[in-house]
């Protein structure tokens, strides 16, 4: 035999011992990663049983042992960070919203599946599947809630990202994309759109409401962020509300999840409903009789995979006849088609992903760039920034100063250090001419578990410090125990909604009293949510607003107090007046919501927010508009200068109103924005693109139509407004305005 036949047949021989050993290392196709995804499951569908498939299907899956499919919870949040300990604790989502930066929120976003990646990587698997709270490390998230915040009464608002369904979409999007990742292979994580598809309170009656919905609201305002993230996300799961829309229940909705995110927008992930909702409808809605008629019910509309219990009622209800062995099928392939998606049974590079990531320093460094970029500075008199050559005595006061609960909103994990307000403004002042002083002040609330002789004697403290002091840090709000979910553990009101938009009573004596020694005092307010601070707006020289800014959100305040850095938010919603008429919780019309709605005058609108000096837009103008699509485009070339002494970050914001519509909102509308940074004495060139959908309208049967004559384009650091008086002040007159003609 020659040499050439010789390492032929031996090449031969390892190619044939090759493709045994494949066949051997993989007795079933569904555990062949080089098979299509289709494939696998199909053939791991032919090996369960009906009683295995619908184990799949809750929340809590169990192993199938005998195919070697391991349990799996399926219930994970990651609303501003993970929920488990020693992560990184990103501001609420509020708050990232008002940073008006939605490339920040990409980069955030892929560091909390990254957090996410490292701790399933690492962390044991096996174990309780029971509660969420990270007791097995898992890969699937149910974030964000893209749900609008448009009563700023409601108590999960602070999870949303605000009252403006562009921004909401554009905030939206981007958690979906850095949750996901871009693995040409393999999702990272997989994000969920929350609630579907109109969901904003009451949280009381949420297991029995209904949502009464005109067409026209639907599609303009409770919608389009769901649409963002579906058809340009590819986010991978939606959950369903509590509550019906129309009176059919989210969680079974016909035109919802089989016309709209089935039919219309080509949806393929999975349904979940939110925890025990199915329940819901024969608890609370009434809409079905049996527990076995709801798991029917929903399984019919297309909910894959329950939170909560009843669709252990779907074998009795599949030997009932009102559920065919197909549903059952159909759920189950789109459950193991997400969990082959995450690569949970294959080899990836993202299983390399190390757990020194973890609440590591480049994450906080991000939170509290965040934390500096999403506090509000409502006011300011020229005060801000202290100076810390000052030989001054300070006093920082307040139920929220050495708060870490006020720090980390709800939905939260816990961050390898917090830093709360008293601690940053102490640790900046170390070694310099400030001497600082705390009293707390006052409970959160006057709770009448605590005696009244032991939360009254906190406000004379205060006022003895204030009167003794050179200036008062008075640290105000809420924190998860005043506003959230309904049922969460610990909520001082069951509802989570607030009663109105003031601070609680005994904060406000504790406010007045403080002011009244005559002390300057700055008000800094942690809420998740509007407060009206306008009674004290003449009496202070600044007020800041920090919603629940993160772990390290103590450092960035003290930061932006002394000038390290300059405040950058901008509000994501309407801070109203309290004593204004303000529609029913219950209501959810548009109607005098919002800032494209609301007909009176705010007392700081949508997309306000100071920083420590003033950019120039010194030149614009609309570059192009292109109308060789069937809607036209436009973009506006702005040049931008800082001509300040210090580096400055603010927020471009283009707003649009269609002329010659009967459909256009009565005001106008966020249209694009970018969030801008010049260095000291810099100047740039920047340019915005005005997508198509910002030149149409949605008429009353909810179709989106392109019948305006012109469009009035805005643009400045701020909304426009309606009067000379208000232009100057709520945008400096630093505003430009365009016509373009459609």
């Amino acid at each position: 035999m020659t040499k050439k036949n010789i390492l032929l047949c031996s090449v031969m021989t390892l190619f044939l011992w090759t493709a045994c050993s494949e066949a051997e290392k993989y007795q079933y196709p569904f555990q062949n990663p080089k098979l299509k995804v289709e494939e696998r499951v199909d053939n791991l569908m032919s090996l369960l049983t009906l009683q295995e498939k619908v184990s799949m299907m809750i929340n809590r899956s169990l192993a199938i042992e005998r195919l070697g499919i391991p349990a799996y919870n399926w219930w994970g949040e990651a609303c501003h960070g993970l929920i488990a300990g020693g992560v990184t604790v990103f501001p609420q989502s509020i708050a990232l919203a008002a940073t008006f930066d939605d490339s920040s929120q990409l980069t955030t976003y892929t560091m909390v599946s990254d957090e996410a990646r490292a701790r399933y990587n690492t962390l044991p698997l096996d174990g309780d599947i029971g509660p969420y709270v990270s007791a097995i490390p898992n890969l699937t998230f149910w974030a964000p809630n893209i749900n609008i915040f448009r009563d700023p009464r409601w108590g999960r608002g602070q999870e949303t990202y605000g009252e403006d369904p562009f921004l909401m979409s554009r905030m939206g999007l981007n958690v979906v994309l850095g949750m996901q990742g871009d693995d040409e292979h393999y999702y990272k994580t997989h994000a969920c759109a929350k609630h579907y598809g109109v969901h904003s309170g009451p949280e009381p009656l949420r297991h029995e409401f209904n949502a009464v919905v005109s067409m026209r609201d639907l599609w303009e305002t409770y919608l389009p962020a769901f649409e963002a993230l579906v058809t340009q996300a590819d986010v991978e799961a939606v959950m369903g509300a509590y509550n019906r829309t129309n009176e059919e229940p989210c969680c079974a909705h016909s035109y919802l999840m089989e016309e709209v995110l089935r039919d219309k927008w080509h949806f393929e992930g999975h349904y979940v409903s939110d925890c025990w909702a199915i329940r819901d409808f024969h608890e609370g809605h009434h809409v079905t009789a049996f527990p076995e008629d709801s798991a029917a019910l929903a399984l019919e509309k297309g909910c894959d995979l329950n939170c909560g219990c009843t669709y252990e009622y779907i074998l009795q209800a599949y030997k009932q006849g009102k559920v065919t062995e197909e549903e059952i099928r159909r759920s189950a392939e789109r459950l193991f088609t997400t969990r082959y998606l995450l690569g949970l049974f294959d080899h990836s590079s993202l299983d390399e992903i190390p757990y020194n990531v973890v609440g590591c320093k480049e994450h906080r460094e991000l939170a509290y760039q965040a934390a500096v970029e999403s506090c509000v500075l409502l006011k300011n008199d020229g005060t801000l920034p202290l100076s810390l050559k000052n030989n001054k005595r300070m006093a920082v006061i307040g139920p929220n100063a050495d708060s870490h609960a006020a720090l980390v909103g709800n939905y939260n994990g816990t961050p390898p250090r917090s830093i709360t307000v008293v601690e940053g403004i102490t640790r900046i002042c170390e070694d310099t001419g400030w001497d600082v002083n705390y009293a707390e002040g006052c409970l959160l609330y006057d709770d009448p578990s605590v005696r009244k002789v032991f939360q009254n004697y906190r406000i004379p403290e205060a006022v003895a410090l204030a009167e003794s002091c050179d200036l008062a840090i008075v640290c105000v709000g809420l924190d998860s125990t005043l506003e959230g979910e309904q049922g969460d553990v610990g909520n001082a009101f069951a509802s989570g909604d607030k009663p109105d938009l003031l601070l609680p009573k005994i904060q406000r004596d504790l406010v007045e009293q403080v002011i009244a020694t005559g002390t300057p005092v700055i008000l800094i307010d942690l809420a998740g949510s509007p407060i009206d601070l306008s009674a004290y707006e003449d009496q202070v020289p600044a007020i800041l607003h920090a919603w629940y800014p993160g772990g390290e959100g103590g450092r960035a305040i003290a930061d932006i107090l002394f000038g390290k850095v300059s405040p950058g938010g901008k509000l994501p919603l309407t801070f109203y007046y309290n004593d204004g008429p303000l529609p029913d919780i219950t209501d959810y019309h548009m109607t005098g919501r919002t800032y494209r709605y609301f007909e009176g005058r705010p007392w700081k609108p949508f997309g306000f927010g100071l920083t420590y000096g003033e950019l120039q837009i010194t030149e614009a103008k609309v570059t192009e508009v292109d109308y060789t699509k069937e809607i036209p485009s436009a973009q506006i070339t702005i040049h931008c200068q800082n001509p300040t002494d210090r580096d400055l970050s603010d927020v471009l914001q283009v707003y649009v109103h269609v002329n010659g519509s009967s459909n256009e909102v009565p005001n106008h509308k966020l249209a694009a924005f970018e969030r801008i940074r010049l260095d000291a004495g810099e100047s740039k060139e920047f340019r915005i693109t005005i997508p198509p959908m910002a030149f149409t309208t949605v008429d009353n049967s909810g179709n989106r139509v392109f019948d305006g004559t012109s469009a009035t384009l805005y643009l400045g650091f701020s909304q426009p407004d309606f009067t000379e008086e208000d232009q100057k002040i709520y945008t400096g007159n630093r505003g430009q305005v365009f016509a373009v003609t459609l």
